[in-house]
Formats: C-alpha cells, structure tokens, sequence
C-alpha cells in the first residue's frame, strides 16, 4: 500500500480572496510546503545564532572580518556567474509594493529594474501577500490595467521592450506567514513568497526571455545566504530548470553582513548578480548591535546621517571594490524623495540633492542605484549616463584603491553632528504615521515629502531607544527620557487630530500606532524588529 499523500498546508484565520484559487493551487501549496519542510529548520537555527553573535557583540562591543573564512577573500579565482542580459545594465532601479497601480507604474517608468517588494514597503496582510503574486502573475500574461477611482486615470501596460526586469524582495527570514501553516507551524514568509513567485512564473519568465531573480533583505551571514543557495538549488530541480537560472541580489544592509560581504556572493555564486547598500536598515543594525557599546556608538538625527560620513563611505567603498573584484554589479541605495506636485521650490532643492548623490555613486564605481519615484528616474539616469555612457556596467573598475580595516565600519564616533531636540520629534511624528499606515495595510507610505518603509519606523524608534538609554543630552539642555518621549509623542498625536479632524482621527488606527511606537521605542526588552509585535495587530 502507497504511503498517504503528505498533508498539505492549511490556510488559517484567512477570509477567501478573489482568484485567490489562481495562486493557492495544490501543486503550489505542495512546492511550499516541501521548502518549509526541507529549509525551516535551518532557518530556525540560523534565528538562533543571530542572538548567539548579538551577546558576543554586547561582550566585546566590535566586529571584524572572520579568521575562519579568510582562504575565501584570499583567492583572488573566483567570480561570481557572468550576469543574464536582463541583468546586465542596472543603472536605475526603482523600487515599490506590488499593488496593481505600482506594478503598472514601476514597469513602465523607464527605470532598468523594478524591486517588486513583498517586503518593507508592503505590509504582510494576506491580502497584500495574494494580490501582489496576482498582480506579477497577470503583468508577465499582460492582463493587467487599472483605473483610479479617484481621478479616473486608466493605466496600461507599455510595449515589452519598454518594461523594467522584475526583481522580487521576499519577505526577511525572521518574519512568518501565519495564514499558512503545516501542522500548525507557520511557514517563514521568505519561503511563501519566493515559493508561491517562483512556482508561477519561472518557467513563463525563461518564455520571455528572463528569469526569476530575487533581492534577499536583512541577511546577516554567509551561512544565511548558503541557506537561500540551497533553496535555490532544491527549488530549480523541483520545477526542472537549468541550475543558475535563479539570481540573488544581497541587500548588505545589517553591519554583521558588511563583514562577509566576500563570503556572501561566494556561497551564492552561481546565482549571484549583486550587492545592495541599504542605508536606513543598515543604520538600524548598528543601533540594534551595538546598542549597549558606550557613547562612541550614539547615532545622531537620522538624516544628518550622509553617505558621505566615514563610516559609510568605509561601508560603500568595500562593497564596490568587493562586487567588483568578484564580478558583480554593486547597486547603490535610495533617493526616497517624493516630488511635491504644490511646492517647485521643495522639488528644485531636493532634486539637486538627488543629482548630487546619485552622481558620487556613478562617480564610486557603483553599477546602479535605486529610486522610489517614477520623477527621479530620469536624474539618476543622467547620472550614471554620464559615468557609463554606452556600457552597460563598470564592473571593470575594480576599486583597488580601497582599503577598509575593520574598525572603519564601526567608527561611528567620526561624526560631528549630535541627536537633537527636534530630531526626536522627528522621530516620533514619522514613527507613528508610519506605523499607523502600516497597521492600515499600507507599506509605502509617503510622510514629509519622502517615501518611507518599515526600516524608516525601525530607525526612527531605535534612535529613541538608543538616545533614552544613553541619557543623551539634547542642545535645548533636555534629557533624553522616557518621559520626555512620551509628552513629544502625545503632542504629535493631538497634533494629527487637530490636522486631519476628529472624524478621520478616530476611522484610523493612530492611538493604536502611537501605543505600538512607545512600546518599542521604551521597553528595556529591545524586540529585535518591530514587524514583529505589529503583525500580532495587523489585520
């Protein structure tokens, strides 16, 4: 007698979505729940030692390159895979959740890759998770166009050979997907949303002449980006797809990972096509590690924290000479500016700001950098025009100039700039509309004239997290206290009532966002992401 079929997976505590039948089919659902069973384990353990190496940070309060894996950046042999042609020219990326408007928008902005994400900026409700695996899966047939209620704009596709190439963001491996689970274990949302991707689109992506790519966000360590290696490995044999079809851009953008930047494209080297800067959760790393090193690790206001800082330009520098000595594309980090459609003067500052940002990456050797705005895309496209010209990369400059000493990433005390008063009230007002939009289903969310994402509300309460337990002293003569965060964020949130008015104040989730922001931000227990205990409230 055959054995019986292994269980499939149940779909909990979720209301039926339509055509939502058309991407939890049974063969699919069977894919994922082969990855869970094959690779949460190992995910589990990895988690683990994420805590291991964050107390022996706490011990010894620094980090450096790893002994054990030293033969691995000493032979100069290998590279990693020759890049696809769709993969090739990176120059503008722009970035975004895959909402039906955005998937339409983001494809045809004349950017070279879309960052179709499942990740930051898309918060995980079930039916963000569904519709966006639709929304790629009718782009790719071209069955998709929208309209805006609002307006009555219609929006359509332009012709392929005008579209960006998709590169999908799952979600980060900490993060789980309580709606799916296998013997009431949830499935990690990383393996849900690369699975349910790749199962429904490799094939058709190879049809049209690219491939299933992936960027991986919050990898700590080359034994995490072994683990998607391997689930890449398992997944293209699964479905019957040449070996190497797969690529991987790394997100470096926790300090641990800055540290084996090396050892990452070499676990996924024939899958690998990248490196990424990301600026915010890199920021957010360092607080979160190096929380309790002494006031030689205090951050001041997020955004008097430049790319141009030492520790920073340590940290993009080695990621482009790295990328490039092993044949990789180096991509640079966002221009999260939000043009004001009321103010040209706001636009006309910003802009240069833009320009002038994404002109050193071009000018560092960087292949590419990010967008989150359709506007911005003809900027940092004439940026990197005039570096490239015709040329589709500059991985032939190998940056050997640079030389990076461990302590280089870490030096956080070259700053001059200190927290201040108002970077606190920033703080608390981007954190709780942040938050409050999130808890609404909304991931990107544009506040104060930027595009921000859920690393924009990790650094913002990490920064008060930080400033209160080091007793900073504001240049107003104000301790940094709990007390003092909590009056800023009572008057932030009269504040929005008396803005947007009673009726709307009340129809929104913003005492429930201020709670959340203050519970992170001032429990002594420092939750390791905030997604965490915000997915416990979101719908």
């Amino acid at each position: 007698m055959s054995a019986p079929a292994p269980s499939p997976l149940a779909i909990v505590d979720a209301e039926p979505l339509p055509r939502q039948d058309e991407v939890l089919t049974d063969a699919a659902l069977a894919f994922v729940a082969e990855l869970h069973r094959q690779f949460t384990p190992r995910r589990d353990e990895l988690l683990a030692l994420r805590g291991e190496r964050r107390a022996e940070i706490a011990r010894t309060s620094t980090l450096d390159f790893l002994p054990e894996t030293e033969a691995i950046r000493a032979d100069g042999t290998w590279k990693v895979a020759p890049a696809p042609a769709a993969l090739d020219d990176r120059r503008v990326e722009i970035t975004g959740p895959t909402d039906r408007k955005m998937t339409i928008n983001a494809l045809n902005s004349g950017a070279k890759v879309w960052l179709a994400d499942f990740e930051d900026a898309s918060a995980p409700t079930w039916e963000n998770v569904i519709t966006g695996q639709l929304n790629l899966i009718d782009a790719y047939n071209r069955n998709i166009d929208f309209t805006d209620a609002t307006s009555g704009k219609s929006y359509a596709l332009k012709p392929a050979d005008e579209l960006a190439t998709v590169v999908t963001r799952p979600r980060g491996w900490h993060l789980n997907e309580r709606h799916l689970q296998l013997d009431g274990t949830p499935v990690p949302g990383a393996l849900v949303d690369f699975g349910l991707y790749f199962f429904h689109n490799a094939q058709r992506l190879i049809d049209l002449g690219k491939g299933p790519y992936f960027y991986l966000p919050k990898t700590e360590s080359h034994l995490e980006a072994r683990l998607w290696n391997d689930v890449f490995v398992f997944a293209q044999d699964y479905v019957g797809i040449p070996q190497g079809t797969v690529r991987a851009t790394v997100l470096i953008e926790t300090i641990t990972a800055a540290y084996e930047m090396e050892e990452i494209l070499y676990e996924l080297r024939e899958h690998a096509s990248g490196l990424n800067a990301g600026r915010w959760d890199y920021l957010f790393s360092i607080v979160k590690n190096f929380r309790d090193g002494g006031s030689k690790f205090i951050l001041p206001d997020r955004n008097l924290v430049t790319m141009t800082a030492p520790f920073m330009r340590a940290y993009t520098e080695l990621l482009v000479r790295t990328c490039h000595k092993r044949g990789a594309h180096a991509i640079g980090g966002m221009a999260a500016f939000i043009p004001s459609r009321r103010d040209a003067e706001v636009n006309k500052v910003a802009f240069e700001k833009v320009k002038a940002d994404k002109d050193r990456e071009a000018n560092d050797g960087f292949d590419g950098s990010w967008v989150a705005h359709p506007d911005l895309v003809p900027i940092a496209m004439a940026s990197f025009d005039a570096v490239l010209g015709a040329k589709p990369n500059q991985k032939d400059r190998l940056r050997e100039d640079v030389s990076v000493a461990p302590g280089d990433l870490i030096a956080i005390d070259t700053l001059d700039a200190k927290p201040s008063y108002d970077g606190l009230r920033n703080a608390v007002a981007v954190g709780i509309r942040y938050i409050e939009a999130w808890l609404r289903g909304m991931g990107a969310v544009a506040i104060f004239n930027l595009m921000e994402d859920a690393a924009t509300a990790e650094i913002s309460r990490s920064q008060i997290w930080q400033w209160i337990n080091a007793d900073v002293v504001f240049e107003n003569g104000e301790h940094a206290t709990a007390d003092l965060a909590r009056k800023v964020a009572a008057e932030e949130l009269a504040a929005i009532r008396s803005e947007i008015g009673d009726e709307t104040f009340e129809a929104g989730k913003w005492q429930q966002a201020h709670d959340l922001l203050l519970q992170v931000s001032l429990d002594q227990d420092y939750a390791d992401f905030l997604t965490l205990p915000a997915y416990e409230q979101l719908g």
